[in-house]
């Protein structure tokens, strides 16, 4: 369904990034509540949502799209899908137009300056793009993303050895569905608006120790391996760039001495 014109009743929820890892649960949680909700996605024959979800064709990266897709919502949830805040500022102001609520989800800087603060770069710059908006916001600031182990799935697949740069490296995991139930809240609770809330797990984890977790599960005996640090810099910055490769070493060095 893509005529956003069909919506009937209260004004429903904008899910942006409805169709990653943490924006599924969150349609999950908004139907369960009750909430009506609608879905900017860019290829609609692929996004397989649940029914009831009204499904506006577009592009994150176009404001224009962003801006149509909000008209007549109440509140949406933001998933930013880059490494950089290029275009964030017009995604953030089409929404401010129409929405009254825009639950951000981001990351905590845990490591250096504690968890009343964001991780520098795309994350920091967007809460401070929302912060200057005509809206309100709540931050769902994560721990590491426990769904980033399955980076190791495919050497899992192959063998027993899972290499990996820093494996003393610990940070606290946390679960993409916890994070749904909390920006859940934050969408249909009133009491959370202005609110910047720190998500991680149970436990700090190293590296080593989150392959060990996996293996247990499979009921496998798994190896690790170290990486030497400028292959795993080579592979990261083949795929994601140099700078994500340089900041992203560069953290995972400091874990190892503080957690």
């Amino acid at each position: 369904m893509d005529d956003t014109t069909r919506d009937e009743g209260p004004a429903a929820v904008l899910v942006l990034g409805a169709t990653g890892r943490t924006g599924r649960h969150v349609v999950d949680g908004l139907l369960r509540r009750g909430s009506r909700v609608r879905a900017l996605v860019r290829r609609p024959d692929e996004a397989a949502l649940p029914d009831g979800v009204v499904v506006v064709p577009g592009d994150l990266g176009d404001a224009a799209s962003v801006a149509r897709a909000a008209a007549g919502t109440r509140a949406a949830f933001l998933l930013w899908p880059g490494l950089e805040a290029t275009g964030a500022d017009g995604v953030v102001q089409a929404l401010a137009e129409h929405v009254d609520h825009v639950v951000l989800l981001s990351a905590a800087d845990l490591h250096a300056t504690g968890p009343d603060r964001p991780m520098p770069g795309v994350w920091a710059d967007l809460e401070s793009l929302l912060l200057r908006a005509r809206t309100t916001h709540t931050f769902v600031r994560a721990g590491g993303f426990a769904a980033n182990t399955l980076g190791w799935a495919e050497q899992v697949r192959r063998g027993d050895t899972v290499r990996l740069p820093f494996p003393r490296a610990g940070r606290s995991l946390v679960d993409e569905r916890d994070l749904a139930e909390v920006a859940v809240a934050a969408l249909t609770e009133p009491r959370w608006r202005g609110s910047a809330l720190t998500v991680t797990g149970p436990e700090t984890l190293t590296q080593a120790e989150q392959v060990h977790t996996v293996a247990e599960l499979l009921g496998r005996a798994l190896r690790v391996e170290e990486q030497p640090a400028e292959e795993a810099h080579a592979e990261l910055a083949a795929g994601l760039g140099e700078a994500f490769a340089r900041s992203s070493l560069a953290y995972w060095a400091s874990l190892v001495a503080g957690p």
